[in-house]
């Protein structure tokens, strides 16, 4: 409690009953007042806003008038600071800020005064008429600071509740859930969707700074990403409207940080440029120096590379005419049919790319030929040899039983 709320009036009982008789036609003078002073007040006389109002100043002058009659304790006070609290909350409830509020107070308390002088001034000694003065002003000063905590403590509790409600949306978008689900989820948390979300992952640690940089409506999730192991510490981002120059200014801005960049999806379906992303982890090469992998800029690599067993049963598959060579030969063999491929069949190319004499092009070309006959001629062949040799890593080579 405040010194000043510490003084002690306990005002005559005549003049106290004087001024509870007054206090009706305060209440509606104050109320009075403060809708024609108050911007934001205007017109809530006729809305649930002007009974609160009204029920909000009638306790309060309650309250003045009991800490003026008697010791200060806080069985009087805390009715008033509760209400003074609650209304605080309701208008954070209500979307407003605590600017008409405080407002409201300051003129409660100039009216209050005005009305209640008459009475005070004539009955009571100068002194006391000082100190119901100081209390009238700082039991107002309490009330607008049990206002404007209940105000801080409703945003605070609010915003906790949409961030959860934001990471429920975001979790039911990166699991595919239907449409009119999302959709009616986005409108619970008055979320206005983006046009596109573009999914980008990245380690908590290199979060920091960036989320600023980003659209508003960005969502982020951080625990429990499908797909991704608990122990894991990315972070998905779910950027929102992210064109094409503003891919080339995020991946700019990501320039220090290890990040994978999806691409972009209507909102909606942001799960498939999620899934794309998390597909394009095993991509990364092995090195400690952080980079930003763009799935724009590996789709070849992303579309071979999604089924690694069937991959792998290609490779077994279209070079099993090298399974009787060693694996020193048939990797050189491979090698140079896969350049032969990439190069359509030039063979100063193939040598260039290869680092050899081209007549060793032709040399092993030559072997190639023996070893598959007409199949290289045969599209499919063809198509399946590009797709097993052109893709990143090392394929296993067949090994001959011969040293």
């Amino acid at each position: 409690m405040t010194r000043e709320l510490s003084i002690v009036l306990d005002l005559p009982a005549p003049v106290v009953a004087e001024l509870r008789d007054q206090l009706p036609q305060v209440a509606s003078q104050t109320v009075a007042a403060i809708i024609a002073e108050v911007p934001g007040y205007a017109s809530a006389l006729g809305g649930p806003m002007g009974g609160r109002i009204q029920d909000a100043v009638r306790m309060a002058l309650r309250g003045l008038l009991n800490l003026a009659s008697q010791p200060v304790s806080t069985s009087p006070l805390r009715p008033a600071l509760d209400a003074a609290y609650a209304l605080g909350r309701g208008e954070a409830r209500d979307g407003r800020s605590m600017d008409a509020l405080l407002a409201a107070y300051r003129i409660g308390a100039r009216v209050a005064w005005r009305e209640f002088a008459v009475s005070v001034t004539a009955r009571l000694p100068a002194t006391t008429t000082a100190h119901f003065a100081e209390l009238v002003f700082a039991y107002i000063d309490e009330l607008s600071a049990a206002s404007v905590s209940g105000h801080a403590d409703e945003l605070a509790t609010s915003g906790r509740l949409r961030q959860r409600n934001l990471e429920r949306l975001a979790r039911a978008l990166l699991a595919g859930d239907p449409a009119d689900a999302i959709q009616a989820a986005a409108a619970r948390v008055a979320w206005q969707p983006p046009d596109t979300l573009t999914a980008l992952l990245l380690p908590d640690g290199q979060v920091h700074g960036l989320r600023s940089l980003l659209d508003q409506r960005t969502l982020v999730l951080s625990d429990d990403l499908p797909g991704i192991d608990t122990s894991d510490d990315t972070v998905a981002l779910l950027v929102a409207d992210l064109d094409a120059p503003g891919r080339q200014w995020l991946k700019r801005e990501l320039t220090d940080r290890d990040a994978l960049l999806g691409p972009a999806r209507p909102w909606t379906r942001v799960h498939a440029s999620y899934e794309r992303a998390l597909r394009a982890r095993r991509l990364r090469p092995s090195t400690s120096a952080p980079r930003v992998l763009d799935t724009e800029e590996h789709l070849v690599e992303l579309v071979i590379g999604c089924d690694d067993e069937a991959l792998a049963d290609l490779r077994a598959q279209v070079l099993a005419p090298l399974s009787e060579l060693s694996s020193a030969s048939a990797e050189k063999l491979a090698e140079t049919l896969g350049a032969w491929l990439l190069h359509q069949g030039r063979r100063a190319d193939v040598a260039a790319a290869l680092f050899v004499h081209p007549q060793t092009v032709r040399y092993r070309m030559g072997q190639l030929r023996e070893l598959y006959g007409d199949q290289l001629h045969d599209p499919a062949t063809v198509l399946a040899l590009c797709v097993a040799l052109g893709t990143p890593g090392r394929p296993e080579y067949p090994r001959s039983d011969t040293t």
